[in-house]
């Protein structure tokens, strides 16, 4: 609730010097909410308090202004900053914190006031708006042409990556790190808005930020280097100038300690598996798409450390396509399993260690409390014991001195902190009692002098009470008096003459004497001493602090590597995963496959029913899955991309064996999605997608399809899923492995056509008018969909259910089905040289309009959906 000042707020007629001051200061920060301190207050006015009020749920006021009309006004208590700013951050609102930069009592005139921190979702080291177990990414994307160049940092820990590339790779690397901010130039937002849409958070920033001239040198002065060729990043002209763009943003919101920024890498899209948005949602990999959904992350995730959560959730979205770091997890998870001492080992320690990685930033940007140093010494404390515990198995296990050479433990800076930080510190640097005795002799010495000059005020009221015989008495303190004796009415003639009495209340005098004020002057001044060196040394030990902001950045690292893969060596022998074989092969072959998240949600006492498959690319490059509704397609075609992804992250995998040929690229064509708030259809979006796979396949691509065609009508649908599955077939230089869920039973066709699609089903059980869900993959194809049996088991109404079944029999009895297969039966054979003759000779406007559209067709960029919509055209033009 906000509280009126006597300095005033608000614009009135005639401008107060805070109306001035508070207009000043917000010019400054457009678009951010300014929390304007006033006494023990955050105020916010006008526009921003409207904004506020909703956000926090607090009350809104208005001031009159007289002439100028009313403003509305809302605040809270300052103490309460922590708990109203996050949710004002997470509300996408950036907020600008202004301070009083001077002491009100001693300010001449208006005080002082400064903004001395601009929050904003992508930029906070503030532990109430971040999520521990998850980066806060900062992103800037700059447009030029047909390249963009995109770069993220967290700074909460001093990440900072770098790349470029075409719009879908920007677009999937946004999908993966998921910013809560993006920077992007003014004249750019519909290109931005066209590529991305608008579900981030997003500041748009002047072109003239947008520069390599400007962003070049920014980068080099900040790590003072002469060139950027140390981080490979010298010839991403565009990923240069997205970080430059994001170096300059820190600066505009007043964030200018950023030692702990000490590297820029490049995001190398040659290193991880391709993918797209579509398959990072449809996999759920790191977010669910219905409210109450899991996604694998939660199934996988049993790190200890919050970094070693951002670790691992890193690595789902980036898994690996080169096998020499995919052995080393996968055998270090391996050697965990093996070794129960070493794991037990890691864990009891990896348990005390904190978010170390963010510590230290805050070390860097001179953020830290006592509470936080005490922290920062206690994970340092179990570095040693780790690094000396992997050298102890290293002889036998060569494979765990990597990561124990890879760790400093910081001696120097473990035994200063020791030896100067005492182990209850307080929360703030300005109450005392930090520092141990024996750092500084001038401080020992304030120490004595405050802690036994309070011995000596009870040694003085002892006194008294015996000289005066008053009982009662008391010493007590306050900031108008100091130190005073108290006596109550009762004994106040025992009163020495000498006292000074100070003040009468109801039942008792209050008095002074010279002895009193002397104590007191010596007290006071030595605490106030005491703050002044304290704060002092412990800033000295913050700046040592800040010497080791490398090596303790790097035992982040490694130890955040070792709790990730020690969550996948726990997950494995709880779940009983089996250690894939990676190779350079082509071919997937997996062994009672099961899916790690639909396996844990079963009921108590049912079991996940395992699968075999198969996918090479000489003998079965593609699978037709038939089956029912509710059979368990879906699910095993999403089991077999996980599996494949969890192997090459380095994770175990739920079978009794994988073998694993590298795969670059996954897509999925999973579940309707529609986008109909963007006017495109589920059919549309189903193309949209289709043709984005098509576009992007390589030798090594895993495709997963299910049920292509649905949105449309049956003809149309088949036989857009029967040219898609040709296409995939037919591909002269490259050979996808693909599993292809559908319910038209008229694409089993497609296996006695062409060597590599082999028909298989998901198995049901007729039991009567019953159909009983076997879940297990057979060879062959299957004739029935058992919709109506489906219907029936989902509740639909008997009268419908029995008509729908009269109707399917009528229907069987014509043949329809049959003719329908017949006609599929007859569909040509693809030629690939086949040339279409064009027509007679004879002059027929409808066959010159169609000889004008086939002209200006590039048959080599066709895509397959194109082809579709061109063959429509030309349908309609001769109609």
């Amino acid at each position: 609730m906000a509280r009126p000042s006597k300095e005033g707020a608000g614009k009135q007629e005639k401008e107060t010097p805070l109306n001035r001051q508070y207009n000043q200061i917000k010019t400054q920060y457009p678009g951010a909410i300014l929390l304007f301190r006033v006494g023990d207050f955050y105020e916010t006015f006008g526009e921003d308090a409207v904004r506020a009020s909703k956000i926090l749920g607090i009350t809104l006021t208005k001031r009159n202004n007289g002439t100028s009309g009313e403003t509305p006004l809302a605040g809270f208590p300052h103490h309460s900053l922590d708990n109203y700013l996050p949710k004002l951050v997470r509300a996408g609102e950036r907020v600008a914190i202004c301070d009083q930069l001077e002491d009100p009592a001693t300010a001449k005139g208006i005080v002082r006031r400064g903004v001395t921190e601009l929050v904003t979702p992508g930029v906070s080291f503030n532990d109430n708006v971040l999520d521990v177990r998850r980066n806060n990414y900062l992103a800037a994307v700059h447009f030029q042409k047909d390249v963009i160049g995109i770069s993220f940092l967290d700074v909460s820990t001093g990440e900072f990556l770098t790349t470029q590339g075409n719009a879908a790779y920007v677009e999937k690397l946004l999908q993966s790190f998921s910013p809560a901010e993006i920077l992007f130039c003014k004249k750019n937002r519909s290109e931005f808005q066209g590529f991305f849409g608008e579900q981030f958070n997003t500041y748009q920033l002047e072109d003239w930020a947008f520069t390599h001239d400007f962003a070049y040198p920014l980068l080099t002065a900040h790590f003072n280097t002469t060139t950027l060729k140390g981080f490979g990043v010298e010839n991403l002209t565009e990923g240069i100038v997205a970080a430059g763009v994001i170096l300059h943003y820190l600066a505009e919101t007043e964030h200018r300690d950023v030692g702990h920024i000490t590297r820029l890498t490049r995001l190398e899209e040659d290193k991880y598996v391709w993918l797209d948005r579509f398959t990072i949602r449809n996999l759920e990999l790191v977010t669910a798409q219905q409210e109450n959904g899991v996604p694998l992350i939660q199934i996988l995730d049993q790190t200890l450390t919050p970094m070693g959560a951002r670790m691992l959730r890193k690595w789902l979205v980036l898994p690996l396509k080169e096998l020499k770091p995919i052995h080393e997890r996968l055998n270090t998870v391996d050697l965990l399993l093996q070794d129960t001492e070493l794991a037990e080992t890691l864990d009891t320690h990896l348990r005390q260690i904190g978010d170390l990685e963010r510590l230290i930033s805050k070390v860097a940007v001179r953020r830290i409390n006592p509470r936080e140093m005490l922290a920062l010494k206690r994970a340092l404390s179990h570095v040693g014991p780790i690094r000396n515990f992997l050298l102890q198995h290293s002889a036998t296990q060569p494979l765990l001195r990597k990561y124990a050479e890879q760790l400093n433990t910081c001696e120097s800076l473990l035994e200063k902190i020791e030896t100067e930080l005492r182990e209850d510190p307080p929360l703030v640097t300005n109450l005392g009692n930090m520092i141990k005795s024996g750092v500084d002799n001038e401080l020992d010495q304030l120490h004595q002098i405050a802690y036994a000059g309070k011995d000596f005020l009870v040694n003085i009221q002892n006194r008294e009470i015996t000289n005066t015989g008053i009982t009662s008495l008391k010493i007590a303190y306050n900031k108008v008096f100091g130190y005073y004796l108290e006596v109550t009415n009762a004994h106040k003639n025992r009163v020495p003459a000498e006292w000074i009495r100070k003040q009468t209340l109801v039942n008792a005098e209050r008095y002074i004497t010279p002895e009193l004020k002397e104590y007191e002057d010596q007290i006071l001044n030595a605490e106030d001493k005491i703050f002044v060196i304290e704060q002092r040394i412990f800033n000295e030990l913050i700046q040592t602090a800040s010497e080791y902001v490398s090596p303790i950045q790097q035992n982040a690292r490694v130890l955040a590597v070792l709790d990730a893969l020690l969550s996948f060596a726990k997950i494995a022998q709880k779940n009983k995963y089996a250690k894939p074989e990676v190779n350079e092969g082509k071919a997937i072959r997996i062994t009672a496959g099961r899916h790690p998240v639909i396996e844990q949600q079963l009921p108590m006492g049912e079991s996940y029913v395992p699968n075999d498959l198969t996918l090479d690319d000489e003998e079965q490059q593609i699978i037709m899955i038939t089956g029912p509704n509710m059979a368990g397609k879906s699910a095993l075609l999403r089991q077999t991309a996980l599996i494949v992804l969890m192997a090459q992250i380095g994770s175990f995998v739920p079978a009794t064996a994988a073998d694993i040929g590298l795969v670059d690229k996954v897509f999925t064509r999973v579940g309707a999605s529609d986008n109909l708030s963007r006017g495109e259809s589920t059919f549309m979006v189903e193309m949209t997608e289709t043709a984005s796979i098509l576009n992007n396949l390589s030798d090594r691509s895993l495709v997963l399809m299910d049920e292509i065609g649905r949105g449309t009508s049956t003809y149309d649908g088949v036989s857009i899923a029967w040219g898609i599955t040709e296409y995939l077939h037919s591909l002269p230089n490259a050979r996808p492995k693909t599993l292809f869920a559908t319910h038209y039973h008229e694409l089993n066709q497609l296996a006695e056509d062409f060597p590599r699609i082999k028909n298989f089903n998901v198995s049901v059980k007729e039991s009567g008018n019953k159909v009983i869900f076997l879940r297990k993959l057979k060879p062959g194809g299957s004739e029935h969909s058992f919709g109506i049996h489906v219907a029936q088991m989902a509740g639909m109404p008997g009268a419908v259910v029995n008509r729908a079944n009269e109707i399917l029999a009528h229907l069987e009895q014509d043949h329809i089905k049959e003719n329908h297969t017949e006609r599929m039966r007859e569909v040509p054979k693809a030629t690939p040289a086949f040339q279409m003759s064009l027509f007679g000779a004879e002059k027929d406007p409808r066959f010159e309009k169609v000889e004008e559209l086939l002209s200006r067709i590039d048959v080599n960029t066709l895509t397959p959906i194109e082809a579709l919509l061109k063959l429509n055209e030309i349908k309609r033009l001769m109609e």
